[in-house]
């Protein structure tokens, strides 16, 4: 929905016949007008089923750059052959409203992607001010692979959204993963918090899905063990001690990068030759590597840039290690965990952990 231009949006699809897939849930995304190259409004579109062929909801949006500019309108819906057909019922709420300030409703035909979860919407209003028409993008968050697995095995689970981020907590403190999948082993039941950062707003929601781990984890058979060979003693100097001996994280001191860029400093290659050369020797070890930065500058692009060290560190060890991508997964902090009172160069760092 515009303001001023603005456009009220919301209503969406849900099944119309017990075959078709449902389009509850939770829409995040954007309305744009071809008359305003450059303008956007955030906005959240939450649907429900009602009876028959009804859909019912509520759409809240923002203008960019101005978040206490809003609107929260009542919409209907039913559903259409490609879609949904939705309409503006009533305004709910607005902030931010002035004289000169005025909200547009009518009527939105949307048009649903099964695969990417994505509605997209061309809507029509009514002549008021400056009101014709807008356009909308809107994603759903939700589970793309089988909802049961079995424990202990390492899988794939994928799901669908734009910019999505993955939390082991519903209060988002524990991040765990970034993308539209996740790779990893679960030994039990699990549901995981996603969040897309497609076009956030102040009442951008939560989605939790939950895997089931079914079964027992395998046990790893048991091999002999090989006799022992004698090896010379090294002579010249002692082996390195192990960098990752558990799961508990282990600060790399010297693997620091320069101020707001995810660039390694030189010194930082030895104990990322070494991290590679363990990696080599131990073949079922797998890494987690997490990256923050100090708190100068935007939490925001602070929280981009540790994802980028802990990417960038990741690159650094596939290349000199030769180990499979798999093996070594990576998450950033941003400026939430420093070590040291900012600005201080020891808190743009990187941790290293075995992966669970």
């Amino acid at each position: 929905m515009k303001h001023g231009m603005w456009i009220g949006l919301l209503g969406w699809l849900l099944a119309s016949s017990a075959n078709a897939q449902t389009l509850a849930g939770i829409w995040q995304g954007v309305e744009t007008d071809p008359g305003e190259p450059g303008a956007t409004w955030p906005a959240l579109l939450r649907v429900q089923q009602g009876k028959g062929n009804a859909l019912f909801g509520v759409l809240y949006q923002e203008a960019t750059g101005r978040p206490n500019v809003t609107v929260t309108f009542q919409v209907r819906a039913t559903r259409t052959a490609t879609g949904m057909a939705l309409e503006h019922v009533r305004k709910l709420n607005e902030t931010g409203a002035t004289p000169f300030s005025y909200w547009c409703d009518g009527t939105i035909a949307f048009t649903y992607d099964a695969k990417e979860e994505k509605l997209t919407g061309r809507a029509a209003y009514e002549p008021v001010g400056d009101c014709d028409n807008g356009s909308f993008t809107l994603y759903r968050v939700k589970l793309k692979s089988a909802a049961k697995v079995t424990a202990g095995t390492l899988t794939t689970i994928r799901v669908s959204g734009r910019d999505v981020r993955w939390y082991a907590d519903a209060d988002l403190k524990q991040l765990v993963n970034t993308g539209n999948s996740y790779r990893t082993k679960l030994s039990k039941t699990t549901t995981f918090y996603l969040t897309q950062g497609f076009y956030r707003t102040r009442e951008s929601a939560v989605v939790p899905i939950t895997v089931q781990a079914s079964g027992a984890a395998p046990k790893p058979k048991p091999t002999p063990a090989p006799a022992p060979k004698p090896t010379p003693p090294d002579t010249t100097r002692a082996a390195p001690a192990p960098l990752v001996i558990s799961p508990k994280p282990v600060v790399l001191p010297t693997v620091l990068f320069k101020l707001g860029t995810p660039e390694l400093l030189p010194e930082a290659l030895p104990a990322l030759n070494q991290l590679a050369a363990e990696l080599q020797a131990r073949p079922t070890l797998r890494l987690l590597v997490a990256g923050h930065t100090d708190r100068i500058g935007e939490p925001d692009k602070n929280q981009a840039l540790s994802e980028q060290r802990a990417e960038a560190v990741k690159a650094y060890l596939l290349k000199a290690g030769g180990v499979a991508p798999e093996r070594i997964s990576t998450v950033g902090y941003g400026d939430t965990r420093p070590l040291y009172p900012s600005p201080d160069a020891r808190n743009r760092r990187v941790e290293v952990s075995e992966a669970p």
